[in-house]
This record gives structure tokens, C-alpha cells and sequence, in this order.
């Protein structure tokens, strides 16, 4: 009777609890359902979340490689290939400070590279030969300083509110296209630029308007020379046309000393600052009033001494100007210039420049 009883109860507790679901039993069969769900649901949303997590890892190394890596060739190897002029147009890096203005890696790299390409294609120098190496050293010395002296222009441009405008830049371009048989297309020009100094027209559109800027800031921050210029007009003025003359009782009590000159017979597209351009409009012994150079030489007065068809013959008296090279100068004597690479100190200039 035990044994029969046993077998009841172990029958009872074997039968399958009922699927037929209810208002009673709804919501358990949900969670049923749904925890059965979620063993598919989870590992995959973990797996995903890991793959994010990695792949910002690897994208973070990455970047921090590249940029050891471009660090090193640019400040401690010093590359200067086409792939890293390219990269820093792109990026804007310093190579040094000057005051507190940052100078472009990309201007220094631009210079330094134009005038290796004229050394290599038009003289023929092996850069692998001591004297090549000096050459270079010698090239990369000067980029630097040049590289220096725009960036402090640049400076100097924001405090005094100078800009050089498309209309100014595209006249120079123009300028620079004459010569005694009219003007070089600018397809011919842009060929020989890129022939001689390995520049795109956009690399030496970019390059004149910065020594444009330059020249600009030059005569805006030398009052000296402003005011030098304004005494020689003054004695000119009072019936001295004899230009010697007016160099000698100039210099006398000037601060800034003007110089006189004449350089014979000259064409009338002679590139000289615009100084022939003046004169071809004088009569025969008129003095011009004064004139600023458009190569950043300073303020010139203009006497034409004979003209004919084709060339002109001038004297000059030239007043140049002083305080941005003395102002560039102090810069460096006050250690405000930060060169950010090696640039090796020429004192004398390489053989063939």
C-alpha cells in the first residue's frame, strides 16, 4: 500500500504545469519569454560596446604614432621632402616664434626649398659634396632669417592695421610681367617662375604678398625716414635741383643719411623699384616729388637727366629705411626668437650665389 501511495505522489509531482495562459498568468508568461531573450540580447550588446571601446584605443595610438613620428622628421630629422611641405600647408606647425608670432614650418620649407631647386636645376650644385653641404647650411641660415623677418611683419602688420588687398597683389604681379617687349603672358611667367624657383603660381602669389607686407610695415613704422624725406622735399623745394648739393646739407643734421645715385641710360621697363617708370614721365631735368619704392627700399626723389624712345637716364637721392631691420635686430639681441629646429650659422656667403 506504501509502495502504491509513493508512486501517486511522485506521478502528481512529474505532470507538466499548465501552458494555457490567463488574466492570472499573463505576466509571468511574459518574463518567460523575455528572459529567455535576453541570453541572445546581452552577449551581443557587451560584444559591441568591447569593439567601440578597441577600435577607440587603436584609433588613439594611431594618431599618437603619427604624431611622434612627424614630430621627429620635421624637429629632430628635419625632412624637408614634398610630402612634409605638403603636410605642413595642411597643418599649420611652427618652426620658431619671434615675439611671441609663431613662423610657419611651411613659409621656412617654401624658401628653403625654392632655393635649393635653383642651386640643384640651374647650378648645378651636389648638395652631397662639402661644398654642396655648405651651400645648403648656408641657404637654410638665410630661409630661417627671412622666415623671421615676415612673421615679425606680420606681428608689427596687426598692431599698425596693414594689409596688402588682391587689387595691390595683382598690380605687383602684373609689374613684375614687364620687360622692354611688353608684357609676359602670365602661362609664360608662371613657367619660368616654377622653372627657376620651383614655385606653383599660388606659392609665389603667397610669397609676393608677404614681402609686400613686409615693405608696407617698413614704411609705416619708420618715421625717421618719413621725416628725412620730407626735409629733402623741403630743400628741393627752395630752389636746390642740384641733387648732390641736397645729399650733403641733408646729411649734415639728418638723422637717417640719404644717398645719392645715377645709373646712366636704362630701360623704361627696367626693374628698379619703379624708379625708370618715374623718370620716363619727367621733362628734361624736372625733379619727381617723392616716390616710394615698390622693392622696399625706401622713399626716392627722381631727376631725369635725358630720355629717348626706348631708356631713360636719372639720378636719384634715397632716402632708406632703417627702423624695421633695427627693430628685427633688437628682437633677436633680447632673445624673443625661438628656433624650434638646428639652422646651422654661415658667416660667409657660399661660393656661386
Amino acid at each position: 500500500m506504501k509502495k502504491l501511495l509513493n508512486k501517486i505522489r511522485i506521478g502528481k509531482k512529474s505532470l507538466p504545469e499548465s501552458t494555457r495562459i490567463t488574466t492570472e498568468t499573463i505576466a509571468e508568461h511574459r518574463e518567460r519569454i523575455l528572459a529567455g531573450g535576453r541570453r541572445f540580447k546581452y552577449p551581443v550588446q557587451y560584444a559591441r560596446h568591447r569593439l567601440v571601446f578597441n577600435a577607440i584605443i587603436i584609433t588613439v595610438a594611431t594618431l599618437i604614432v603619427l604624431v611622434g613620428v612627424g614630430y621627429w622628421q620635421l624637429y629632430s630629422a628635419q625632412n624637408t621632402s614634398d610630402f612634409m611641405y605638403r603636410v605642413t600647408r595642411v597643418l599649420p606647425v611652427p618652426v620658431a616664434k619671434i615675439d611671441g608670432q609663431p613662423v610657419l614650418y611651411s613659409d621656412y620649407l617654401m624658401k628653403y626649398r625654392s632655393s635649393i631647386h635653383y642651386l640643384e636645376t640651374k647650378e648645378r650644385v651636389n648638395l652631397s659634396t662639402p661644398d654642396g653641404k655648405r651651400q645648403s647650411d648656408f641657404v637654410k641660415s638665410q630661409a630661417m632669417d627671412d622666415s623671421l623677418a615676415d612673421a615679425y611683419a606680420m606681428k608689427l602688420a596687426k598692431e599698425h592695421n596693414v594689409t596688402v588687398t588682391d587689387a595691390e597683389l595683382q598690380t605687383f604681379l602684373k609689374q613684375q610681367r614687364s620687360s622692354t617687349d611688353g608684357e609676359v603672358s602670365e602661362a609664360t611667367y608662371d613657367a619660368v617662375i616654377l622653372d627657376y624657383y620651383g614655385w606653383a603660381p599660388d606659392e609665389y602669389a603667397h610669397a609676393m604678398q608677404t614681402k609686400l607686407l613686409r615693405q608696407k610695415v617698413a614704411f609705416v613704422v619708420d618715421t625717421d625716414a618719413d621725416t628725412v624725406s620730407k626735409v629733402v622735399g623741403t630743400t628741393i623745394a627752395g630752389g636746390n635741383t642740384d641733387l648732390r648739393s641736397v645729399v650733403a646739407a641733408v646729411n649734415a643734421t639728418a638723422k637717417v643719411q640719404v644717398v645719392y645715385g645715377a645709373l646712366g641710360w636704362v630701360p623704361k621697363t627696367n626693374q628698379d623699384g619703379g624708379l625708370a617708370a618715374t623718370a620716363a614721365k619727367l621733362q628734361k631735368g624736372q625733379i619727381s616729388p617723392v616716390i616710394k619704392s615698390t622693392t622696399g627700399e625706401g622713399y626716392y626723389y627722381i631727376k631725369l637727366l635725358d630720355i629717348n624712345d626706348t631708356q631713360v637716364n636719372y639720378e636719384y637721392v634715397h632716402i632708406p629705411l632703417t627702423v624695421f631691420l633695427k627693430q628685427l635686430q633688437a628682437a633677436k639681441d633680447q632673445k624673443k626668437v625661438q628656433e624650434f629646429i638646428t639652422v646651422p650659422v654661415v658667416s660667409t656667403t657660399p661660393a656661386n650665389q
